[in-house]
């Protein structure tokens, strides 16, 4: 049978192998001070490594200033973030958060005790602490730990969703990583939910860090089927396309994923389709084709089937021609429209493999440059 002391013990352990740089913070920390949230939610499930949050019942940049780090403080929000032996660590002073209205920034005030300060999170279990202060403890008002036992997500209480509606997104972000479900009462209160009270940029910057979740095809799956947001026609069959290409040659790292699939999944359609839908019949058609699309434009063009940007990703916009305007104008080439046509030409010629080398390169386009401006 365990004890309070077994706990205690394994719960030091996990800490000292996960967050050895925490005993620093032990040293130097004046005021009681707990770590919080996301961290202890990934420490009691195993899952590694969470972003390190801390609270302090007593002054965050004080804290964070002993520590000895460059210090990036918030004062309105009585936070300081600060990197600790590597590692980004978010400070801040215990506080209360009251909303105006819904779907309005909260005015946050100081809270003398912990306990308000973890009332006010998201969801039970990201309302769990450890102080760094004495035995290790679990501190779990809420019963976080209870729901993490039971896969489930359950808000702290009916105003949730109002006070906040980005909070629905993360519902959607977690579940999609945990494999959670709503608990019933709170999936009734976040298919309530009103994203329109929300700012459009609060919006997109959740629903963009929702896309940058390894599970993001079905965390954007779950929001549509919420009825929180109105997904593109085969959005997400697309976003889990866009998702394989970016993994692959040559594709890799040539879009930013998290705004591809934030596309791919709520739309509306757009340049991309236009590209999908044409059929180069050269090189030089498809150069010509592709400019002027970002690259998310491009990448989803491809998920929707136009293979042959396989070639344009992988070879075509490489080629560059061997000579420039100054072998034109050293040629007696003047100053003006007819270097751009030469050289344009010459590029042309070289995708569609009509010219090979340098010489063959400036022939061409001195014959096109001469052309047109009458030069002997």
């Amino acid at each position: 049978m365990s004890t309070a002391k077994d706990h205690s013990e394994s719960l030091a352990e996990a800490l000292e192998h996960m967050h050895p740089e925490l005993d620093l913070v032990r040293e130097v920390a004046g005021d009681p001070v707990y770590l919080v949230g996301g961290a202890v939610r990934d420490l009691l499930l195993g899952r590694g490594r969470a972003d390190i949050d801390l609270v302090v019942e007593g002054d965050a940049a004080a804290l964070a200033a002993r520590l000895g780090a460059d210090v990036t403080a918030h004062e309105r929000f009585g936070t300081a973030k600060l990197i600790l032996e590597g590692h980004e660590v978010d400070v801040a002073t215990a506080r209360t958060e009251a909303y105006p209205h819904p779907g309005a920034l909260p005015v946050v005030g100081p809270a003398r005790h912990l306990d308000a300060d973890l009332a006010r999170r998201d969801f039970t279990i990201n309302a769990m602490a450890i102080p760094l202060h004495g035995a290790p403890r679990l501190i779990d008002p809420h019963g976080g730990q209870a729901d993490l036992g039971t896969r489930r997500l359950r808000v702290l209480h009916d105003g949730s969703f109002a006070d906040d509606p980005t909070r629905a997104i993360r519902a959607a972000r977690y579940a999609a990583r945990f494999g959670f479900a709503l608990e019933a009462r709170t999936e009734e209160l976040l298919r309530a939910a009103d994203l329109a009270t929300v700012s459009a940029n609060r919006r997109e910057a959740e629903l963009l860090r929702l896309a940058s979740e390894a599970q993001a095809p079905r965390a954007f799956e779950l929001l549509g089927e919420w009825g929180l947001v109105e997904l593109r026609d085969g959005g997400i069959e697309l976003a889990e396309a866009v998702e394989e290409l970016l993994a692959t040659a040559p594709w890799k790292g040539e879009a930013p994923r998290e705004r591809a699939l934030y596309v791919a999944a709520l739309g509306p359609p757009g340049r991309e389709v236009e590209v999908a839908r044409k059929t180069p019949r050269s090189p030089s058609e498809a150069v010509s084709l592709v400019t002027g699309h970002d690259p998310v434009e491009l990448v989803l063009a491809r998920a929707l089937g136009a293979e042959w940007l396989d070639s344009y990703m992988g070879e075509w916009r490489a080629v560059r021609l061997a000579i420039d305007g100054e072998d034109l104008i050293a040629a007696g080439v003047p100053q003006g429209p007819a270097l751009g046509r030469g050289l344009k030409e010459a590029l042309r010629a070289k995708l569609d493999g009509e010219v090979e080398g340098r010489e063959e390169e400036l022939a061409l386009a001195l014959a096109v440059a001469r052309s047109g401006d009458g030069v002997a």
